[in-house]
C-alpha cells in the first residue's frame, strides 16, 4: 500500500469515529441493515480483543415477532421495581421494545473459559465488540445507539430472556436509519483523559 493509499485510509477511517454519534432509538426507523450487512457487522464484532480466546460475551438479537414478548417483559419489570406505576408508564416500558428496526442485547459471561479472566476484561472485550460494529454501522449509513436500565437487572427480566446465572446483560443495541439527529456534543479535549505517570 503507498503513502497515500494509508493516508486515505487513514482519513476515512478517521471520519467514520470523528461522525459516530448516539443516537436515540426513537429516533432510529426503517430500514435497518439488511441480513447480508448484520453479518458484516457481526464479523466487524468478532475482531474484538479477546484474552485467550474465551468469546465471553454474545449479542441476543430480538427479532420482530418477539417484541411484543420484550414489551411484556418491561412491563413486568417496572411493575415489580414499582407496584403504584400508572398505566401510562407501564405502556412507556412497553414501548422500549417497539423501537428501532435491529435491536439486540449485549450479554457477558463470568464463567465461560479460564475463570481467571477477570470479569472487567470480559466487559472490556464486550464494548470493542459493540464499538466496532457500530463504527462500521456509521460507515454503512446507519445510526446506533446503547441504552440500558433497572429492567436489564430485574429477576423476571433475566428469566424471560433465559440467562444463566453467570450471564450478565449490559445494554441494549439500537440499530436503523436516522430520522432526527441532535447537534453533535463536543467530544473531550486529549488533555482531559491522558495523563504522564510522574515520580
Amino acid at each position: 500500500m503507498s503513502d497515500v493509499e494509508k493516508e486515505n485510509q487513514l482519513l476515512m477511517v478517521s471520519q467514520v469515529m470523528a461522525t459516530r454519534q448516539t443516537i436515540l432509538p426513537k429516533r432510529l426507523i426503517e430500514p435497518g441493515p439488511s441480513a447480508v450487512e448484520i453479518e458484516k457487522l457481526f464479523l466487524a464484532a468478532s475482531t474484538a480483543p479477546d484474552h485467550d480466546l474465551i468469546n465471553p460475551w454474545r449479542f441476543l438479537v430480538i427479532p420482530a415477532h418477539k417484541r411484543e414478548d420484550l414489551g411484556e417483559l418491561f412491563v413486568q419489570a417496572l411493575s415489580e421495581r414499582d407496584p403504584s406505576a400508572t398505566d401510562e408508564q407501564l405502556e412507556q416500558a412497553r414501548d422500549k421494545a417497539r423501537r428501532s428496526p435491529l435491536l439486540m442485547v449485549l450479554i457477558v459471561d463470568a464463567a465461560k473459559g479460564d475463570p481467571e479472566i477477570d470479569m472487567h476484561e470480559r466487559v472490556l472485550s464486550a464494548g470493542c465488540a459493540v464499538q466496532n460494529f457500530m463504527l462500521l454501522a456509521n460507515a454503512m449509513g446507519y445510526g446506533t445507539g446503547l441504552t440500558s436500565g433497572k429492567a436489564l437487572k430485574a429477576q423476571s427480566f433475566r428469566s424471560g430472556l433465559q440467562l444463566k446465572r453467570s450471564e450478565h446483560a449490559i445494554c441494549f443495541l439500537n440499530v436503523g436509519t436516522v430520522s432526527s439527529r441532535k447537534p453533535f456534543k463536543p467530544r473531550p479535549e486529549v488533555q482531559q483523559f491522558v495523563q504522564v505517570w510522574r515520580d
